[in-house]
């Protein structure tokens, strides 16, 4: 699970400019936008350790609108296991991809915008939720679930989960990511 550069100076897709394609995130009724914030660390699919350029604050973000398997052991992915009927060792080795896919589209140390929801800032376990721009423009929410590395999810409420589901179904339907392997997660 190495670090490529090469990768993660991939080119954006069918010449789409995503700054345009991604307007949506910055006009979501009653949002906050944060920026000049850094990617500390990478703990799994669907969170991130970050810290604000200037400030030094630190938190936890947790990805608005998806779930990607777990990379540890936990309660969670003993859940996951009773839910999707998969073992938790194959469950770990496809959150292993999608924590792969996340440290080449967006490793520690890159520069990130922050979108956050006022209505719902926080997950249970109050870790901020948030949307993340990469400096690419792109949502790195959105790629997640676009290429099959996580899954829509309602768990955590936003207003982008229509839209989020139906990538999700395509991804599913194009065999992306994941779902390669599977059709379930």
């Amino acid at each position: 699970m190495k670090y490529n550069a090469t990768t993660a100076n991939r080119e954006v897709s069918e010449g789409r400019n995503p700054t345009e394609e991604n307007r949506k995130y910055f006009t979501i009724p009653h949002s906050h936008i944060q920026t000049f914030w850094i990617v500390e660390e990478v703990l799994d699919g669907d969170s991130l350790k970050v810290k604000q350029e200037f400030t030094q604050e630190r938190c936890e973000i947790r990805l608005y609108g998806l779930d990607a398997p777990e990379v540890h052991f936990s309660r969670k992915m003993r859940e996951d296991e009773v839910k999707s009927g998969i073992p938790a060792s194959l469950l770990l080795q496809y959150g292993l991809l999608s924590l792969d896919y996340v440290l080449q589209v967006c490793p520690p140390g890159t520069r990130i915008t922050l979108i956050t929801e006022l209505e719902n800032r926080t997950d249970f376990w109050l870790r901020d939720l948030a949307y993340v721009i990469l400096p690419s423009g792109e949502c790195l929410n959105e790629l997640l679930i676009k290429n099959g590395f996580a899954k829509a999810s309602h768990s955590y409420y936003c207003s982008l989960l229509p839209e989020y589901q139906t990538l999700n179904f395509q991804a599913k339907q194009n065999k992306a990511g994941i779902y390669l392997f599977i059709d379930v997660f």
